[in-house]
Parts: C-alpha cells; sequence; structure tokens
C-alpha cells in the first residue's frame, strides 16, 4: 500500500535518497528522502492552483472536505496498521485520531457552507451624508494563498497531514504544502494517497496539495522561506517551533507562523475541593499524565496544592495509580531519549524529591512523580519546563498570596486547570484574571487531555504555548489564520 515516495502536484515522485521509518515491530519501510528542488516544485504548484482553487465555491470546496474524509475512512485499516507499527499507539487510539480527523474535515465542510466564516460586512451608501458622503463598503475574508504545514510526531492523523491546520487550509480556500514527520512517514503516505484520491475524483487543481517526506533541515527551512508560501502551520518542539518562526520573521517579506509549541497546563487544586475529593482528583491526574505514554501537549504537568495532610494523601494516592501503569512505547527513540534527560536533570534540581522512579525499555516510557515547594519552583524557572512525556510534578504552596505569586511567574500555557468545590469559588475568582491572561482554555473539575473539536474551542495560548495568542490551532476558528479582511468600496456586485 506504501508509494515511498512524495506527491507533488500530482505526481508520485521519488529521489536519489531515501530514509526509513522507526518501526516499534516488523521492518523498516523505505521512503524517498525530501530536497529544496522537491520543496521549490511543489511551492510552484501550489501557487498556480491557488489561481483556481482560490476562488472555488464553498460547495466545491466543502464536497473535497467530504471526499478527503470518505478515502481517509476507505484505507480506515491500512492506517491502523501502518500506525501501530511505527508509533507504538494501540488500535484503539489511532482509530479514535481517524475519527477526529474526519470529523474535522467534514465540520469545516459545514462551516465553510454555513458562510458565516467570511464574516461579511456592509456598510451601505450614504451620498447624503454632510459633510462628506460615505461611499459603500463591504468586507469579507478571503483566502491567503498556499500554506505550509508541519506534521506532528505526537498525532500522526489529527495534526498531520490531512489534520486540523490542512483542513482549516484548503477549507479557506488555500493549497497546502505539507512538510511529514519522519516519526510516521508511512500513515503520511497513505493519507496522502487519500487526498490524491479526492482530487481527482473532485476534479481539483493537482497543485491544490502536495506533500514532501523526510529531508533534512534545509528542508523545513526551505518551506517556510519559500516566497511563495503565505503563512505557516506548525505542531511541535518549542526549539524547532521558535528556530522556523524566527526564519519567518526574517524573510524580506515576513509571513505568520502559526506554531504550537506546547505547555506544562498547570493544574491548581483548591482547599475544599483537596479535602473532600483529593484522591479522587489524584487518580485522575494520573490517569491524565499518562494517556498516551504523556505524549499530549495538553498532559497536566503540574499540580499546585495547599501543603499539609490532605496534599500529601495527594501525592501518595498519585503515586500508586501511577506506579499500575505499565511502560508504554513512545513515539521515537529520540523522543523516549529526550524523556529520560528531561527526568535525570529534575531529579537532580534543588529543593525536588522524587517520590516516584520507574524503569522501561529503550523506546518506553514509565510514570516519573516529582515534588517541590513553590519556593523552590519560584527560584528555578527550569522547573516550569515541559518534559514531554507521563511526568508530574506537585507543588505545595504555603498560602493562596503563594498560590497567586506562582501563577503570575507562569509562562504562557495552552491550557490552566481549575478543580474547585462551591466554596473555593471566592478564592478562584481572584486567580481567574492571571489564568486568562496565561492559557488560551481555562476549565474546571476536568482533566486538559482530549481537545474537543468544535466552534467554541481555543487550542493555543501566550507565547510559548504558541507564537500567535490570538490565534487557534483546533476548531473552526482556526481557519481565520489562512484569511484576511478585503474591504471593496464602490464594487459592483459582480466583482466583488
Amino acid at each position: 500500500m506504501l508509494t515511498g515516495k512524495h506527491l507533488i502536484a500530482g505526481q508520485w515522485v521519488g529521489g536519489d535518497e531515501t530514509f526509513t521509518n522507526e518501526p516499534v515491530s516488523g521492518p523498516a519501510d523505505s521512503f524517498a528522502r525530501g530536497t529544496v528542488a522537491d520543496v521549490d516544485q511543489a511551492c510552484k504548484a501550489a501557487e498556480e492552483a491557488f489561481w483556481s482553487f482560490g476562488y472555488s465555491t464553498e460547495a466545491e470546496r466543502a464536497a473535497f472536505l467530504r471526499e478527503i474524509a470518505t478515502q481517509i475512512d476507505a484505507r480506515g485499516d491500512d492506517i491502523t496498521h501502518m500506525g501501530v507499527k511505527e508509533t507504538g499507539l494501540p488500535a484503539a487510539r489511532l482509530e479514535g485520531e481517524r475519527g477526529r480527523t474526519v470529523g474535522q474535515l467534514r465540520l469545516f465542510a459545514d462551516h465553510i457552507e454555513a458562510g458565516d466564516y467570511l464574516d461579511v460586512r456592509h456598510d451601505p451608501a450614504l451620498p447624503d451624508r454632510a459633510p462628506l458622503p460615505r461611499p459603500d463598503i463591504k468586507l469579507k475574508q478571503r483566502p491567503i494563498g498556499p500554506v505550509a504545514v508541519f506534521g506532528a510526531s505526537n498525532f500522526p492523523l489529527a495534526f498531520s497531514t490531512a489534520g486540523g491546520d490542512t483542513a482549516a487550509a484548503l477549507a479557506a480556500g488555500c493549497p497546502v504544502v505539507v512538510k511529514g514527520h519522519s516519526a510516521h512517514p508511512g500513515v503520511s503516505d497513505i493519507v496522502a494517497q487519500a487526498i490524491d484520491a479526492a482530487i481527482k475524483v473532485c476534479g481539483m487543481p493537482p497543485g491544490v496539495f502536495s506533500q514532501i517526506q523526510g529531508g533534512n533541515r534545509a528542508v523545513g527551512q526551505a518551506v517556510v522561506q519559500h516566497p511563495l508560501i503565505r503563512a505557516v502551520g506548525f505542531t511541535g518542539s518549542l526549539a524547532g517551533g521558535r528556530a522556523l518562526f524566527d526564519l519567518c520573521a526574517a524573510r524580506p517579506e515576513p509571513i505568520p507562523f502559526f506554531g504550537e509549541l506546547g505547555s506544562v497546563n498547570p493544574m491548581f487544586v483548591f482547599d475544599s475541593a483537596l479535602s473532600a475529593r483529593g484522591i479522587e482528583i489524584a487518580s485522575g491526574w494520573a490517569a491524565s499524565l499518562t494517556m498516551g505514554a504523556g505524549q499530549f501537549c495538553t498532559n497536566p504537568g503540574i499540580a499546585v496544592l495547599q501543603e499539609g495532610a490532605a496534599a500529601e494523601a495527594f501525592v501518595t494516592a498519585a503515586s500508586e495509580a501511577l506506579e499500575m501503569v505499565a511502560p508504554q512505547a513512545m513515539l521515537t527513540e529520540g523522543i523516549a531519549s529526550a524523556y529520560r534527560i528531561g527526568t535525570a536533570q529534575l531529579a537532580g534540581s534543588a529543593g525536588v524529591r522524587q517520590v516516584l522512579a520507574t524503569t522501561g525499555g529503550v523506546r518506553e516510557a514509565t510514570p516519573q512523580l516529582f515534588q517541590t515547594t513553590a519556593q523552590a519552583f519560584l527560584q528555578d524557572p527550569a522547573l516550569g519546563e515541559e518534559v514531554f512525556g507521563p511526568l508530574g510534578l506537585v507543588v505545595t504552596v504555603e498560602s493562596p498570596e503563594e498560590r497567586m505569586a506562582l501563577a503570575r511567574s507562569l509562562h504562557g500555557q495552552l491550557t490552566c486547570t481549575l478543580q474547585i468545590d462551591e466554596a473555593d469559588h471566592e478564592e478562584a475568582r481572584r486567580l481567574m484574571p492571571v489564568l486568562e491572561r496565561k492559557a488560551g482554555r481555562v476549565l474546571a473539575n476536568g482533566f486538559p487531555t482530549g481537545v474537543e473539536v468544535c466552534d467554541a474551542m481555543v487550542h493555543g495560548g501566550p507565547y510559548p504555548a504558541s507564537t500567535n495568542f490570538g490565534a487557534t490551532s483546533v476548531g473552526t476558528l482556526s481557519i481565520r489564520r489562512f484569511l484576511r479582511p478585503v474591504s471593496y468600496q464602490n464594487m459592483p456586485d459582480t466583482l466583488g
């Protein structure tokens, strides 16, 4: 079922250099390695496609999105089999992620058909207004042009080839050039086949979608620096995302870089909730921490509690729950190695006690639990940095004032969580202004893993959670990243 090639403007293109995936089990598969020349060909084809695709109707684009979803579903078993092989994720997780992927494609189809995304505004002419007449002015959103999308390591479907960035860009009328992630090139290959089939069924221009596999750092740089690319969607590490963001800003004509870079997603457990149901919260926190081997950007890595007996009971309950979790395969050996390094660094930090230390295989993650005080946390900024994997840090505070100081010290986050009972509402209300400034999503009495794809969702936040605090990478609002407003003054209806 694999082509082992790039899809560039409707053609499956090989190359002289190849690379292999890193399967958890079974033989490796070989894929063409991308080049700067491949990038140039794909971007030029995307620009050519824009002159027709960018001016297609909402009905045509909606039919295209739905056909992509249908073609992905038709290859569902192959996608799941390859995903399990490449990533080590369980079949049920991959099937659920495929459901989310096709669901958001169909959601965007419905969204653009409704027409609200255009944000049409009209100020009728006032020819008799004094002292000056007003012209007729209309406004609506227009697609920006070709968009580059970087596949994510931790979501081989929902944030990769046909994921949310691609769905939003295509819905807006923007051709897409995908830089596939080397953690799951087989899944990306099969999904690209589905998109290629949809292009043919719907009669779309072939340059509307291209995917380039593998490649060295120069290939990624070439994608974001190509003069025909108008915006970039990225989900990944802070270091990688910041490097690409800087390249976008340094272009002769800078372009927006919409990077989702992760966070520690702190959870604040207030006193009444801690006393009444601390053990229950600890168990839920442990389950959220270890979901998918902790490889979620919304993984709630930090729990903030009032010190005392209830806090110690919480730590004990969380440790016991985490200890029961079996080792889980991580997405790549490199990610597993980074997790071990991050764990060791945290274990060696001043004022930090390791509560639970577990070990697994070379590519496996096992839960780790640490505890520290707010005083130590405030003195060492490194304690607030993300360790990608199933690792939890409990931070105890001495007072509400110290909780507030800790919250104010946080960097930008994707999420902040409140565990509260009714008696905690007044204290939580004082913290809300801080959390609203720190995060794109604030939730109560739940856990942030599991991001609903809907109209009201925000998946983004102040830097370093994301590079654009006014955008979201999940939900229908994400289409706004790939549109720009245009005003039409005294324009005949047939033209604007």
